[in-house]
Order: C-alpha cells, then sequence, then structure tokens
C-alpha cells in the first residue's frame, strides 16, 4: 500500500540511488530539489513528498553525503552546499508519523551536526584559499550552509539549544576572521531571535563560551562591522533576561569602560547607549578603584582566553595532518597488500597455464612417436619413458637434498674432525693410565663350604662318567704343551705388532687430516702472506737444503737446450721424467713434516 501511494519520482530516485555508485550519488540527490520545487511549502503534497523521502531514506544520504571530502567529487563543495539546503528544506514541515521521538532526538540533531561539519570544513578551505575567486566561492557556500541551518533550527524551535551546544559550532563561533565572524554572529543573533531564553536552557559552560567570545571580538578587533554586530547581539541577550544582565554585570566588570571608550562614536551609538545603561548602576565613590581593577581583571582574562583558545585551534590542524599521514599510509599498506596478493595470484596463474601448456605439448608429442613406433614396440617404449622420467625426478631430488645439505655437511665435517681428534687424545691418556696402573695383589676365592664342595665333586664325576677322556701317553702330552706354547708365544707377539702397526696409522692418519685440513684452508697466491708462507716450511735445515736443491733441478731442466730433450719428444712441457722427480723429490714436505 505504502509503494502504491508513494510519489513514483521520488521511488525511481532511491531505486537509482541504491543502484549507484558512492561517487555518482551526490549529483543523483541534487534531483530533491526539483521535486520540491514542484509543491508549495505549506501544502498537503509537500509534506507528502516530504514523507516519501524520509521513508525512503533519502535524508539519510544527503546527511552522510555531507560528511564526505568533495574535493574530489563530481561537483565538489558547490554539491555539498546544495544538498545542505535541500536537507533542511526536507526536514521543515516533515510530520513524521512513525516513530517521531527517533525523527526529533536522533535524526535532527545528527543532522545539525552534519551541517555544522561541513561549514567548519568550508570555512578552513575558505583560510587556506589563495586566489580571490576561490575564497568567494567557498564564503558563499559557507553562508549558504549557515542559511540552511538557520532555516533548520527555524522550524525546530528545540533545535537552538542543541545548535549552541554543539562543539562544531563553538568552533566555527571563535574566529579571527572578519567575514566568517560576522556570519556566525548573525547566526547567533537568529538563534536568540527564533528563541530568545536559549541561552537560560543551555549548561553553563556554554553560556560563559559564547558571552566570553563576544565580549573578546569587542576587545580585540577595531571593526566597526564586527563591533555594530556584536554590541547588538549583546543588546539582545541584555533584553532578553535580566538574570543575564546580572552577568554580565558580575563577569565583565569592564565592560561599560570598554564600550564607551573604543565604540563609542562608531555608527552605532544608539544601540550602545541602550546597552549601557542596562549596564549602568549606581557606584559608591570608595568602589572607584575596585571597579577599575575588575574591569582590567576582565579584560586580561577574556584575552587570555582567547589568546589559550587560539592556541588550542592552531594545534589541532598538525594533530589531523598527523592523522591523515597515518591514514594515508595504512591505505597504502593495504593497497600493496593487495597489489601483491594479485601479482601472487596472476603468477600461480601464469605457471598453471604454462604447467598444463608444458602436459599438453608432452602428451602431443608422445601422441605423434606413438604413431611413428611399430606396436610391438609400444610397451618397451613406455616402459624406457618411466625409467627416464623416474631417473630424471632422482636426479633432480638428489641434487636439491645435496645442495640443502651442503652447507651442513661442511660444518658437521670439522665437527666431525674436532671429535676425532679429541677421542684419539682421550683415548691415549687412558691408555697410558692403564699401562701405568700397578697390578692388583691376588686374592684367593672364597671357600666352600662341605655341601658345595660334595656337589661340585658329584658333578665333576657324573662329567668323568659322560665323558671319558682319551688315552695319551705322557711324550705326547709333553708335545702338545709344546705346541701350544709356541702357539701363545707366537699370538702374544702378533697381537703386540698388530697393536703397533694400529698405533703407527692412527698417527700417521692423523698427520694426513691434518695435512690435508691446513691445505685446504690455505689462502690463494694473491692473498698470501708471511706468515702463511711459514706454516709450509721445515725447521729443518736438511730438508730445507733438499728442497732448494729439488727446485734447482726442475728449474734446470726446463731450461735444457732441444737436442738434450730428442728423447722427450712425446712428453708434454709441463711433465718431468719420474727418474727426475724420484731423484729429486724423494722426500716431500708437507704440514710441516717429512
Amino acid at each position: 500500500a505504502s509503494l502504491a501511494t508513494a510519489d513514483p519520482r521520488v521511488l525511481a530516485l532511491a531505486a537509482q540511488v541504491t543502484e549507484s555508485r558512492e561517487p555518482d550519488i551526490p549529483l543523483l540527490l541534487l534531483k530533491l530539489k526539483g521535486i520540491l520545487n514542484t509543491a508549495s511549502f505549506e501544502s498537503e503534497e509537500s509534506k507528502k513528498i516530504k514523507q516519501d523521502i524520509y521513508n525512503y531514506d533519502l535524508t539519510q544520504y544527503c546527511m552522510l553525503v555531507l560528511r564526505q571530502d568533495h574535493s574530489g567529487l563530481c561537483g565538489g563543495w558547490a554539491t555539498a552546499a546544495q544538498l545542505a539546503e535541500i536537507l533542511s528544506h526536507c526536514c521543515v514541515g516533515l510530520e513524521v508519523k512513525e516513530d517521531p521521538e527517533e525523527f526529533h532526538k536522533k535524526f535532527l540533531p545528527s543532522a545539525v551536526d552534519s551541517l555544522l561539519f561541513l561549514g567548519r570544513r568550508l570555512r578552513a578551505r575558505f583560510i587556506r584559499a589563495l586566489k580571490d575567486e576561490e575564497k568567494q566561492d567557498f564564503l558563499r557556500w559557507f553562508q549558504t550552509v549557515t542559511d540552511a541551518i538557520c532555516w533548520l533550527f527555524g522550524g525546530h524551535i528545540q533545535l537552538a539549544v542543541c545548535v549552541l551546544q554543539n562543539d562544531h559550532f563553538q568552533q566555527l563561533l571563535i574566529t579571527d576572521d572578519v567575514e566568517t565572524a560576522i556570519i556566525m554572529i548573525s547566526v547567533l543573533h537568529s538563534i536568540l531571535r527564533v528563541n530568545s531564553s536559549v541561552l537560560l536552557q543551555v549548561d553553563e559552560e556554554t553560556l560563559h563560551s559564547v558571552l566570553d567570545e563576544l565580549v573578546y571580538k569587542l576587545s580585540s578587533t577595531t571593526n566597526p562591522v564586527i563591533g555594530n554586530a556584536a554590541a547588538k547581539l549583546l543588546l539582545l541577550v541584555a533584553k532578553s533576561c535580566k538574570d543575564l544582565v546580572k552577568l554580565l554585570r558580575a563577569r565583565y566588570k569592564g565592560l561599560k569602560g570598554l564600550l564607551s571608550k573604543q565604540w563609542t562614536g562608531k555608527g552605532f551609538d544608539r544601540d550602545l547607549s541602550q546597552l549601557l545603561d542596562l549596564l549602568d548602576l549606581e557606584q559608591c565613590s570608595g568602589k572607584g578603584e575596585m571597579q577599575r581593577q575588575h574591569q582590567a581583571a576582565c579584560i586580561i582574562q577574556a584575552t587570555w582566553r582567547g589568546f589559550q583558545t587560539r592556541k588550542r585551534l592552531k594545534k589541532l590542524p598538525q594533530a589531523v595532518t598527523a592523522l591523515q599521514r597515518s591514514f594515508r599510509a595504512k591505505r597504502e599498506q593495504e593497497l600493496q597488500h593487495l597489489k601483491k596478493q594479485k601479482e601472487d595470484e596472476a603468477l600461480k596463474l601464469q605457471m598453471q597455464l604454462q604447467r598444463q601448456r608444458a602436459m599438453r605439448l608432452f602428451h602431443e608429442r608422445q601422441l605423434a612417436l606413438l604413431e611413428i613406433i611399430h606396436p610391438s614396440q609400444v610397451d618397451k617404449y613406455m616402459e624406457e619413458m618411466e625409467g627416464k622420467s623416474a631417473l630424471t625426478i632422482q636426479r633432480f631430488w638428489r641434487g636439491y637434498r645435496a645442495r640443502r645439505n651442503f652447507h651442513q655437511q661442511r660444518q658437521s665435517l670439522k665437527e666431525y674432525k674436532a671429535a676425532v681428534v679429541i677421542q684419539r687424545a682421550a683415548c691415549k691418556f687412558l691408555e697410558k693410565r692403564r699401562r701405568r696402573r700397578l697390578l692388583s695383589p691376588w686374592k684367593d676365592p672364597k671357600g666352600l663350604t662341605d655341601e658345595q664342595r660334595l656337589a661340585l665333586q658329584q658333578k665333576v664325576d657324573d662329567y668323568i662318567k659322560l665323558h671319558p677322556a682319551s688315552q695319551m701317553s705322557e711324550e705326547m702330552s709333553k708335545e702338545l704343551h709344546m705346541q701350544a706354547q709356541e702357539k701363545l708365544a707366537q699370538f702374544l707377539l702378533r697381537s703386540r705388532l698388530d697393536q703397533r702397526a694400529a698405533e703407527r696409522r692412527e698417527t700417521l692418519l692423523a698427520q694426513v687430516n691434518t695435512d690435508v685440513e691446513l691445505l685446504m684452508n690455505a689462502p690463494g697466491l694473491a692473498e698470501t702472506t708471511e706468515k702463511d708462507l711459514d706454516v709450509f716450511m721445515s725447521r729443518s735445515v736438511p730438508v730445507a737444503i733438499k728442497a732448494r736443491q729439488s727446485h734447482n733441478t726442475m728449474l734446470k731442466y726446463t731450461r735444457w737446450p732441444w737436442w738434450k730433450k730428442l728423447g722427450d719428444e712425446f712428453v708434454e712441457d709441463d711433465v718431468i721424467p719420474d727418474d727426475a722427480l724420484n731423484a729429486e723429490l724423494g722426500t716431500l714436505f708437507i704440514g710441516g713434516r717429512k
């Protein structure tokens, strides 16, 4: 039923907004202005259109769009100003029948906050603009937004308190710029005209901040336009309630002197005299000096509060800049992560396609070969291909495993060699210690009891009966004993020789390992120093003389004339006869040993 009675233009626009992209929504919402202009303001048709716009959440869309940054959107800040005007017109004259409490207590304050937030952005860009045309455009859009705010709380009087207590409004009111200051004072004047008792409804902190800013503008500026606007606003405040006059007298005791000395003869003497009459009091002569002190204190306090507030406001852009920088960095990091993820996916897809293409080419090649091969050779060919494939896989796996363990093997080899050296030294030490240990004295075995001796004798007799000994003469027994003694002596001698040979092999093996390690760790010829040469030189004079003679012999052989080498036509130039080598290099020194 609601769809049937809804305005078709609103319904179509809601459908377009729902289906459109986010950057296109602001331009689509501008069509609401044409729909609202088709009906008069207080007519039933206008109320029906506004009700449909609210029901289809188009006002919520307008409120959300106002909080966006319109610098990069189509239409820019001019579209935002128009949407602010559309939002205020949609909210004024709207009668919500379903859940009116949510509309008045949640939606309208949110709309006011969005409009004031947009006003702060426009004022900031107006201050930063360098060209006059840009300044005029931003000022015009700022005026449009403030007019929309005035229109909104004009239709809903309860929003005046919400506007005054809003942090964005207080930030807009505290400004040194002449144009925006005049506009904000006019907005405050409109609030007091709509609801004269609004200052009594707000909290004490908000009231004091508004009055402090008005007094500060009167004391810090010499612009007659701002002075006139601030004086008229204070006059309106004083006329609205007597309690506010008492507050002005008590809080700003130097205000009367400030108004009379600084602003008399500036073109608004009539309003100024009325304000002075309201602030005038009969004072005793003894309180003159105290009054002057209070006036000076009020001026100092107002100036100091204004200075502190502006100092805090100057630090806000730095915090906003840092926040934006961190947000951009995080967004850039997310974009880089997404880009890397896309590249990885593209690489995986490319590898998969290449693998599929290779498999297809392989199968095509196999089919072509199968067409050529005789049917009786197909099984043999397939077995050969399987064997080659298995060998290729195994070869690649062994190579990969060898490369992976290469660095570990070098370290483990060093550790193994070190362990062998340590174990060899420990074994030698234990062997020497065992040899030096004295033989322990003979200990007689424990005696047997009579029962044990009888049982043992019975076992021996039983064994002799079961296994009778063979008959052997005395001469054969002596000969057998002599053979056993000879074999035992040979075994003991051979065991000693084997032990010495094993010790000598171990010594030679340790020497070879040490020499090999020295040669492996030896530096190149380009990096060799005198210390490195000392490692490979013998301390024995005969060995050094023999090495020098061998070197001279090799040099002489290389310098022989051709007729002395007629028998060596088939010998390479770098090869020396074995006889010469055996004669001259009988002893080769490696690692400091012969």
